[in-house]
This record gives C-alpha cells, sequence and structure tokens, in this order.
C-alpha cells in the first residue's frame, strides 16, 4: 500500500538516484519505495542538475523548506512584540484593533490578529511564568459577555416625563450621518457613591464622560452641561438618553442649551447601544459595585482618553477622536 503521509528520506533520493540511472521504470521504483509513481516522477522534475536527478540538491531543497514551514514567527521580532503588547496590556486594544491600525498606518512590521491571539493563549506576551490556574493576560480578553435581564423582569427605577420618544428623533441621527446626535447614561460605582455621567457620539463613538458624587437628577444635569461646553455648540443636536429618574430635569438642560432629548422605549437598552457599548469599554477600568469615590477626575480623563484613542473597526479602524475631530494621528 502507497504511503503518501511520509516525506522522502536522503536514504529514499540515494535509491531514486541509483534506480533512474540503471533505467529502472518509475512505477516500479515507486512500488520499491512504496510509493505512488505520481510522487516519484514530481520528485525527478524538480530536482535535476545539468539534465540529471541529484539527491543532494532535492535534499537541500527540501530541507529549505522544511524550515519555512508553519507561520511565520513574527512575533519573534523584538520590536513588533513591544510594540503589540504596549498596545494591548498597556493600551487595552484588541488584537484586531492592533493589527488592522497597523494596517491603516501601512507599518513595515504587520500581524493579524489571529497570530496575536494565538500568542496571547500561548502566553507568548507574559513577563513571568504562571502558576497553575492562572490565565494571565487572557483575562484582558474583551469577550466577557454582558447579562441582561430575565424574561419578565419588572423595572423598578422610577418614571420620568418624557419630551419626545426616539422615533420622533431626526433622521441624521439615525443614521449616524453627521456628528452631534449623543447618547447618554451614567455608570454606577457601589450603590449610594459616586458615579460617571457619559455622553457618548453616534456618528465617532467619541465619549465624554465626568464623575459626580451622587447619582442625583441635579448632578446629572450639571454634569451633562459641563460636559457638552468642552464641544462646539454645533456638535450637540440631540440627545438620547436612558428612562432613569436621574435625567428626570432634561427638560431644564433643554431649555439652557436649547438641544431635545428622545427617549427610548422602556427595557430596550439595544436602541442607545452606543453608548451601552461604550460603557461596556468603562468598565475594563471601573468594575460593577467598586466605589469610585477616590478616583480622582486625572485619572477618569485618562481612561476617557485611551478609549477615545483606541481604533475601531465600524470607523475603517480610525479613533473615534480621530472621526469627531476630522484629524489623522500617528498612534502606534
Amino acid at each position: 500500500m502507497n504511503n503518501p503521509y511520509t516525506h522522502l528520506t536522503i536514504f529514499d533520493r540515494e535509491k531514486i538516484y541509483l534506480w533512474s540511472s540503471q533505467k529502472i521504470s518509475l512505477r516500479e521504483i515507486a512500488r520499491r519505495l512504496n510509493r505512488s509513481a505520481s510522487t516519484i516522477s514530481r520528485e525527478l522534475r524538480r530536482n535535476q542538475k545539468n539534465g540529471a536527478y541529484s539527491p543532494i540538491i532535492a535534499q537541500t531543497k527540501y530541507e529549505k523548506h522544511k524550515t519555512n514551514c508553519g507561520r511565520n514567527q513574527c512575533l519573534s521580532n523584538p520590536k513588533l512584540w513591544q510594540q503589540v503588547r504596549h498596545l494591548f496590556v498597556d493600551l487595552q486594544w484588541s488584537p484586531e484593533q492592533i493589527s488592522n491600525r497597523l494596517k491603516l498606518e501601512k507599518q513595515e512590521l504587520q500581524i493579524s490578529y489571529n497570530t496575536i491571539y494565538r500568542a496571547i493563549y500561548n502566553g507568548v506576551f507574559e513577563r513571568e511564568k504562571l502558576n497553575h490556574g492562572n490565565r494571565g493576560l487572557i483575562r484582558s480578553l474583551r469577550h466577557k459577555g454582558k447579562t441582561r435581564h430575565t424574561k419578565g423582569h419588572y423595572e423598578t427605577r422610577g418614571k420620568i416625563p418624557i419630551s419626545h420618544t426616539i422615533y420622533e428623533r431626526p433622521k441624521a441621527a439615525y443614521q449616524r450621518s453627521e456628528i452631534g446626535h449623543w447618547e447618554a447614561d451614567t455608570v454606577a460605582g457601589k450603590t449610594g457613591g459616586s458615579c460617571l455621567v457619559t455622553l457618548t457620539d453616534r456618528k465617532s463613538r467619541y465619549l465624554l464622560a465626568g464623575k459626580i458624587n451622587k447619582k442625583k437628577s441635579e448632578f446629572v444635569k450639571s454634569k451633562i452641561l459641563e460636559l457638552f461646553k468642552t464641544v462646539e455648540q454645533c456638535k450637540v443636536k440631540t440627545i438620547t438618553p436612558d428612562r432613569g429618574k436621574e435625567f428626570s430635569k432634561h427638560p431644564e438642560i433643554t431649555k439652557m442649551i436649547g438641544v431635545p432629548f428622545y427617549f427610548p422605549d422602556p427595557h430596550a437598552p439595544w436602541q442607545r447601544g452606543t453608548n451601552e457599548n461604550t460603557n461596556g469599554l468603562i468598565r475594563e477600568y471601573l468594575p460593577k459595585k467598586e466605589s469610585m469615590d477616590e478616583i480622582s477626575d486625572e485619572t477618569i480623563i485618562k481612561y476617557i482618553d485611551k478609549i477615545n484613542l483606541r481604533p475601531k473597526k465600524v470607523l475603517g479602524w480610525k479613533t473615534p477622536y480621530e472621526v469627531f475631530f476630522n484629524t489623522a494621528l500617528h498612534l502606534t
């Protein structure tokens, strides 16, 4: 029976050289070596010197090709290893963001996101040997899933009067065709303590956020007005918050800055998906139920900057900052 699953050895090649020089047929050589006739034919055709088969040339070619087999160990390059590790560990970029941003910037050193994932799971970026059960940097990957309410869950938060429904929102807000249509929410820390007010632009995914001492409507109103002072007035056209009572002072905000609020359906967080997804990124730095009281405003700004300077697939691997301010940065 022919054995196509093992490579020819130098001894096989010496025999092929000897028998072929004796004018033994290809089929007979194949039978003696337990190979297919096509294998012997290819071997002779590919490895000739001056019209004659050379076992040395054949073996040299084979060994060279063998060293090139498998995936290219590009992370053995110290410069690329350091660059990718910095973006993943220090800046919390995903493997896909890293790979495609390097491509967008036409960097000399390129790497696929699958290679980065394999490296993470194989411990390539670990600086120390892991103890049993310690998954190391694998825990830094962002596919943790998000808890959703079960069917039949009843919302217990207070209801507030709304000015407009999400179905009345301008067409440009639905289509994400222009800057200035914002989604709003709060990111809670320890119950009863400090929390964040977050605002995310639907088109650019640019994030504004700031800490307040309590999840109270007066604090939320003041923080929204403060955050919007940091951007041009023409870049604030609509606001879509959730229906929490912390947004009950929305009529006062509209009166002060002339921006209407549009409210989604009850129990429909997907209608504010941009802000929900961004809040998930914030949770990497500010886990649920952990106090925010001692976290400084400078630290909060640092976290927000990291999120705004991450490239996004939906933005063609540009960053929210670049899209919002219509500029280009060199990040890698």
